[in-house]
């Protein structure tokens, strides 16, 4: 009878301890569930996007909104202007007043790669002739585009590389012949490699970019060759993150941005600097 309550006691001190030990786990763990949305916003001193100046020499402010569906789906919401009324021709010769507001979708396929859909919606702040801005238009007047990207992330393997392989697949990106008619889908493709150097002085963070546009014959990278492989960013930024609080960071980021297309960049410059803040929110 000893050795049988002696067996009970030790079942029911196990099964406690047990579920302490399930208890302490499901704490430790729920805290990273719950942070499902993450909140960012940017202000930079000007916007380039993959070596390209959108709206001129203006300051701008960036939102973003990140929802995780589940822990590999996540919607993305991310906005930008520059407050100018004036719009922005991609030759440069007037105004320069910008906007654009994305929509994406991000799948984690595993611990390296990952497959983003974006959708791009940048009309014009002004009444354009030729141009339409319906957000479902994305046809040849048009203001929306369609980007898939494959993201590969190797830092999981202690390696510090991220490669961007980005496609458009729908909306305005079209190539025409040489009387300008019959216009043709493009699949405009950009690849960028970028190269991270973790807090390696003073806790700031580097990183070496990359990037080359392969077939630009639909010029979507108006500041890109049109005829050859174009490489139109090459960049090195560093960034000093501040932690705020337990869940609000602030980054502090100087970029220097080199478009070295070997043409039609006249009117965007080849050599960019740009400053910015980020307030961090997950």
């Amino acid at each position: 009878m000893v050795k049988i309550l002696s067996c009970i006691t030790f079942i029911l001190i196990g099964c406690h301890l047990f579920a302490q030990e399930v208890k302490i786990e499901q704490d430790t763990i729920q805290p990273k569930k719950s942070k499902k949305l993450e909140l960012n916003l940017d202000i930079a001193s000007r916007y380039i996007w993959r070596g390209q100046s959108w709206g001129g020499d203006y300051v701008v402010v960036q939102p973003a909104i990140n929802y995780s569906i589940t822990d590999k789906l996540v919607a993305g919401f991310w906005a930008t202007t520059n407050f100018q009324n004036d719009y922005f021709y991609a030759d440069g010769n007037a105004g320069k007043g910008y906007q654009e507001v994305d929509f994406s979708l991000s799948y984690e396929i595993n611990s390296f790669l990952t497959v983003q859909v974006w959708d791009y919606y940048w009309p014009s702040v002004a009444k354009v002739e030729g141009v339409d801005n319906g957000f479902f238009n994305y046809g040849t007047d048009g203001t929306k585009t369609v980007d898939a990207n494959l993201l590969f992330d190797f830092s999981d393997y202690k390696v510090p590389l991220s490669l961007t392989l980005s496609t458009l697949v729908a909306g305005n990106d079209y190539r025409y012949d040489d009387e300008g008619e019959n216009p043709k889908q493009n699949y405009t493709t950009y690849f960028e490699a970028v190269y991270t150097l973790e807090e390696l002085f003073q806790k700031i963070t580097f990183e070496a970019t990359t990037g080359a546009v392969f077939n630009n014959q639909a010029k979507y990278y108006a500041a890109g060759d049109y005829d050859q492989t174009s490489l139109v960013n090459v960049g090195l930024e560093a960034t000093r993150e501040f932690q705020l609080t337990d869940r609000i960071s602030m980054p502090l980021s100087l970029n220097y941005i080199h478009n070295a297309a070997t043409k039609n960049t006249e009117f965007f410059g080849r050599n960019f600097l740009v400053a910015g803040i980020t307030f961090n929110y997950n």
